[in-house]
């Protein structure tokens, strides 16, 4: 009986994972490549293939397997597999507990969501996109009603599907940290940097073309392995992968602003490597990719800030840059430019925003979203709600749609609950950098340009355990301590010095 319960399983998973890895193709072509003008023919096959996918994974037999198999744990001799059936055990809720209707529904409507965002940003009016944000987060609400159990009640249910484990109570924890700590300390830095950078940082033009080879070459420093993945462009930066042989990334390049497409580039290289570090093993089982979003988070962060801004990454590094922009750069010396992108200022953009004051565009989210599942926030305050936290915690104040409440992607796909995460794995990262430094010299490693030598502890202790091991043993495993964010006030407060009152 067990072994043919094994078989009925592994036999429909095999089915999902191919309508996964189409949706997944699609998804990826609509963000990069596809025509505006293809979206309704596109929904429509979206909407038969997610009824399929539906018919798929809610047969009565693989239903009966998954409970069957989680009834008999004990008698499963793998134990990854052990850690598989308990997650998609957890899974199920979503076909017992959610309507076919609403699910199919849901899933043209989130498939819809980020070109009406774009129409939306594009045209600075984020009445275009009131709508359907409306319907997204009404859906989200039902989720919650749906999925509540006696442990998990109201935004703690959508928090937990981004990072398991996690509840309004802790992140609440947390993110008080940030507002009595972190709050006051960046307020202080950010009020008295007065530091003036050459004019041509600020000001100058850098050719997309340039860009792009700085891009590439970036690719070739960090390893990236471009027999399995590839770089292209986006609206909003991104990487994708179904398995860990093909990892696709996305950047995006403003000729006024030549760090954006560096460190974006940087980050989701972070994302890449972790995606493609992960034991081969795990691409056709559901264990496949990275643990969660918040230790995700911690790997682009990592790289991004803790390598890529680092001064002795540039002083490798900058004679490349200065190589492709030899007019706009001369005479910027390289701890210039090392203080330019290390450079601690309130802005609007969270993706532009330094590591410094990042938490707090994520702490506006949380509070935002807190409020819009609870009920306590109409969809249509959203703007004015916005204006009034980023006035709060940032110290800076949006005029438009487009520079505030339309600025992130991630409500368009129904992404409710995962911008907490990108903190939380800042957090971590400092964590992870601190205990990774006590196993290798991490600043040699850079200075001799062997990026693989840090890539290869990450892949010891993160990245090759894929999804078979929770955030909480993961950082058991890297740092031999629990998650304790003191790591991450104490990093940025050293990086960025104790500021005179």
């Amino acid at each position: 009986m067990l072994e043919k319960q094994i078989q009925i399983y592994k036999e429909t998973r095999k089915k999902i994972i191919a309508y996964q890895y189409y949706d997944w193709v699609v998804g990826w072509d609509q963000e990069t490549e596809a025509p505006k003008g293809a979206q309704n023919y596109r929904l429509q096959q979206i909407e038969v293939m997610a009824n399929e996918t539906y018919k798929v994974s809610s047969d009565e037999q693989y239903m009966n397997a998954i409970e069957y198999l989680h009834e008999n744990l004990n008698d499963l001799s793998d134990e990854d597999f052990k850690t598989e059936v308990k997650k998609v055990y957890k899974d199920l809720r979503f076909i017992k507990k959610i309507p076919k209707e609403e699910y199919i529904d849901y899933q043209v409507l989130i498939a819809s969501g980020p070109q009406i965002w774009a129409e939306a940003k594009q045209k600075n009016d984020f009445s275009i996109f009131e709508p359907t944000l409306e319907k997204i987060v009404q859906y989200n609400r039902k989720i919650v009603k749906y999925l509540e159990t006696d442990d998990l009640k109201g935004y703690d249910v959508l928090l937990d599907l981004y990072e398991e484990g996690m509840t309004v109570k802790k992140y609440d924890h947390f993110f008080e940290l940030i507002k009595t700590e972190l709050v006051p300390f960046v307020m202080t830095v950010t009020k008295n940097n007065k530091e003036k950078f050459n004019r041509k940082l600020t000001k100058g033009i850098y050719p997309k073309l340039e860009q792009e080879k700085f891009s590439k070459y970036l690719l070739e420093v960090f390893n990236f392995d471009l027999d399995h993945g590839v770089l292209k462009e986006s609206e909003h930066p991104f990487t994708s992968n179904v398995s860990n042989q093909d990892v696709r990334i996305t950047t995006r390049y403003h000729e006024d602003i030549l760090i954006s497409s560096i460190f974006s580039t940087i980050h989701e290289l972070g994302h890449a490597l972790y995606e493609m570090q992960t034991d081969s093993k795990y691409n056709d089982t559901f264990l496949r990719g990275g643990s969660s979003l918040g230790i995700h988070e911690s790997q682009s962060r990592l790289y991004e800030n803790m390598i890529g801004r680092s001064f002795i990454f540039w002083e490798q590094h900058y004679k490349q840059l200065v190589n492709l922009f030899p007019k706009q750069l001369k005479g910027i010396s390289v701890t210039e430019f090392y203080k330019f992108v290390n450079q601690a200022k309130r802005s609007l953009i969270r993706i532009e925003a330094d590591e410094l004051t990042y938490p707090l565009h994520v702490l506006v989210r949380y509070e935002i979203e807190k409020s819009l599942i609870n009920g306590k926030l109409k969809v249509k305050d959203l703007p004015r709600k916005w204006r009034l936290l980023m006035s709060k915690y940032v110290g800076k104040r949006p005029i438009t749609d487009k520079e505030g409440v339309l600025q992130d992607i991630h409500w368009s796909f129904g992404s409710i609950g995962y911008f907490p995460t990108y903190a939380l794995g800042s957090a971590y990262a400092a964590q992870l950098y601190h205990f990774m430094n006590e196993e290798i010299n991490v600043e040699q490693a850079i200075e001799n340009n062997n990026i693989s030598l840090i890539n290869d502890w990450l892949k010891e202790h993160i990245h090759k355990h894929a999804q078979s091991k929770t955030p909480q043993e993961l950082m058991l495993i890297a740092t031999k301590e629990p998650f304790n964010p003191k790591y991450y006030m104490d990093y940025l407060k050293k990086k960025f010095g104790t500021p005179n009152a």
